[in-house]
């Protein structure tokens, strides 16, 4: 009975599950955060168009959410933490604002971060450019109709459903601009970061 039992194969199951973002991880969100900050003091002003412009601060917390994929509460507290950073006054002309529209915008990139990985897991060219195109693109319109309905209705006084209008240029144009940022971006750091 006792050989049998030293000659049954042992095996260890390792636990798979995610306890929440390693040290590393969390280092490439503080980066991309920082990174976006400081783009969108410099660079931001300089590809205005038609009072459109890449919102950098957007645009990063998306592919920090894209490479790290955090749990859903994960990236609502890096939505958050962009808010918060996003109140620094050369920032931010409409306080507060930002906290809101930032934990929005993060949460449904979340979301379709989880949604794109379980429906096309294998596709690689699919994951590298489309998805965090997709992903980005559809984050930055929440979040910049969430801060154009609360600024737009709060400040400007309009109806809301005239802040869709007043406001889809610049969403649009803005969402655009980020999804393409992270098209090109994404394939990249995940050369460089070998995710």
């Amino acid at each position: 009975m006792s050989n049998n039992v030293a000659a049954q194969k042992r095996t260890v199951a390792a636990s798979t599950k995610k306890e929440g973002l390693s040290v590393q991880n969390l280092i490439l969100v503080a980066v991309l955060i920082a990174a976006g900050a400081v783009l969108k003091l410099t660079v931001s002003s300089f590809l205005s168009f038609a009072g459109m412009k890449p919102n950098f601060m957007i645009a990063m917390y998306c592919l920090a959410i894209i490479l790290t994929r955090p749990k859903m509460l994960q990236s609502v507290v890096i939505g958050l933490l962009v808010g918060l950073v996003s109140q620094l006054p050369m920032l931010n002309a409409t306080p507060l604002v930002n906290i809101a529209s930032e934990m929005l915008g993060a949460l449904v990139c979340g979301l379709l971060v989880t949604a794109f990985v379980k429906v096309a897991a294998d596709n690689k060219a699919f994951q590298n450019v489309a998805a965090p195109a997709i992903i980005t693109f559809l984050s930055t319109v929440v979040s910049g109709y969430t801060f154009a309905l609360i600024a737009g209705v709060a400040v400007a006084h309009l109806s809301p459903i005239a802040v869709f209008g007043v406001y889809a240029v610049m969403v649009f144009g803005t969402a655009t601009m980020n999804a393409v940022l992270a098209a090109i971006l994404t394939p990249v750091l995940r050369a460089v970061l070998k995710r």
